[in-house]
């Protein structure tokens, strides 16, 4: 068992709203916080394989993939099994399992938080 704390790109206001764990770079320097979520994703998405089974499940039909349509990555399926986990660790996919099969999905607002925090904060007025 891990003891890994997920610390979520997303996270909810009291409203139910999902916001961004962090402002896009070009508005403020980050917190000790943010940078350590910012960090994690970007230490998930660093590795090959890692940002293969994410762009296969992200661009998959329906937003979402069985494990048995994304592991042919040139790496065994142990290893597949080890970089999903990671990529669920840093808060990037979520997963069901169907019977003997798991679904990964990422979900649009991780996406669209992923974009945000890259984006050029809106000028002054």
């Amino acid at each position: 068992m891990s003891h890994t704390k997920v610390l979520p790109l997303l996270e909810p206001e009291a409203s139910g709203a999902v916001v961004p764990c962090c402002p896009p770079l070009t508005e403020r320097p980050f917190t000790a916080e943010e940078a350590e979520t910012a960090a994690r994703m970007f230490k998930a998405l660093g590795d090959p394989v890692r940002l293969r089974l994410f762009s296969a499940v992200a661009s998959h039909e329906g937003g979402e993939a069985c494990v048995c349509d994304i592991s042919d990555v040139g790496v065994s399926q142990p290893t597949v099994s080890h970089h999903l986990k990671k990529l669920k660790e840093a808060g990037l996919l979520t997963s069901e399992r169907r019977g003997t099969w798991v679904y990964y999905r990422v979900e649009p607002s991780v996406l669209a938080a992923m974009g945000r925090l890259l984006t050029m904060a809106p000028a002054a007025v």
